[in-house]
C-alpha cells in the first residue's frame, strides 16, 4: 500500500463518521422547513417565537440549570479541595460515587425521590425540586472537572502560604482556590447546562414543564415545529460543548493568591 494511500484512509474513516452525525442534522432541519408539497419557509419558527410555553419551559430550564450550577458547586469545590489536600486515601470512595449516576437508571432515581416526597412547599412540589436529581446527574463531570483542576495545582504550598498570611479557610477557598480553578468551574458549568437542557425523564414523570418536556409535548401535535426545537435544543448543547473545548484549550495561568485590588 502506497504513503498517500495510507494517509488517506483515516481522512476517509472520519469523514464517513461525520457524515453520519451531519446528515440527519441537516434532513432535520430541511423537514424543519417543510411547509407543505414543495412549499418551504420559516413558518415553524415563526409559530414558535409567538408561543409564550417555549419560552416560559426554556426560562425554566436555564433557571434550574443555574440553581444546579450553584448547588452542585457549593458542594463540590469543598469536598474535592479537601479530598486533595487531606484525605487521598478516601479517592476510591469519591470516585466510586462519582460514577453511581451511570450506573442507576434515571427511573429508579426518581421513584426513590418520590418516596420522599416531603417537606417545605417553596422546594417540595415546585419545580425547585428538580434541583436535587440534576446535581446528581451532574455529579460525575463536575467532580471529575473540579477533581483535574485542583490535581493541577499545588494545594499544600497554597494553604501554607495562606494561613501564614492569616487567611482561613472560607478565605482560602474563595480567594486563593476559586480564582485558580476558572476554567475548571467554566467547564463544570457549561456540562452542567448541556445535561440540564436535555433532561426529560425526571421532568416529565414529576409533571414540571421543562424544554425538554416541551419538545415532546411539540412532538406529538406538529411535527416541524418539534424539528426546529430540536435543532435548537442541538445548538445549546454545542454551544455548550464548544465553550467546554475552548476553555480547555486556554492554557494554565499563573497561580494567583488573592483578588484584585
Amino acid at each position: 500500500m502506497s504513503r498517500p494511500t495510507h494517509n488517506l484512509i483515516p481522512g476517509l474513516g472520519l469523514g464517513v463518521i461525520g457524515l453520519y452525525f451531519v446528515i440527519p442534522l441537516v434532513a432535520t432541519g430541511a423537514f424543519s422547513l417543510w411547509e407543505g408539497g414543495d412549499k418551504y419557509g420559516l413558518a415553524a419558527y415563526a409559530a414558535l417565537i409567538h408561543q409564550p410555553k417555549l419560552w416560559q419551559s426554556l426560562g425554566l430550564s436555564v433557571r434550574l440549570a443555574i440553581q444546579t450550577i450553584l448547588v452542585g458547586l457549593v458542594v463540590l469545590v469543598p469536598a474535592v479541595f479537601w479530598l486533595n489536600l487531606r484525605v487521598q486515601r478516601l479517592r476510591p470512595l469519591f470516585d466510586f460515587l462519582s460514577v453511581l449516576p451511570f450506573v442507576v437508571p434515571p427511573i429508579a432515581l426518581v421513584a426513590g425521590m418520590t418516596t420522599l416526597y416531603t417537606g417545605p412547599d417553596w422546594f417540595v412540589g415546585t419545580a425547585n425540586y428538580l434541583v436535587v436529581p440534576y446535581v446528581i446527574l451532574a455529579l460525575p463531570y463536575t467532580y471529575r472537572a473540579l477533581d483535574v483542576g485542583m490535581r493541577a495545582l499545588d494545594l499544600k504550598t497554597l494553604t501554607e502560604a495562606s494561613q501564614s498570611l492569616g487567611a482561613g479557610w472560607m478565605t482560602l477557598i474563595l480567594r486563593v482556590v476559586v480564582p485558580n480553578l476558572t476554567t475548571a468551574l467554566i467547564g463544570a458549568a457549561l456540562l452542567t447546562i448541556a445535561i440540564v437542557m436535555g433532561e426529560f425523564t425526571f421532568a416529565n414523570i414529576l409533571l414540571f414543564n421543562t424544554f425538554a418536556v416541551y419538545i415532546d409535548y411539540v412532538g406529538q401535535t406538529s411535527a416541524t415545529q418539534a424539528a426546529a426545537l430540536t435543532l435548537l435544543s442541538f445548538l445549546i448543547t454545542w454551544l455548550a460543548m464548544l465553550g467546554v473545548l475552548f476553555t480547555g484549550r486556554g492554557g494554565r495561568g499563573q497561580v494567583q493568591i488573592g483578588g484584585a485590588r
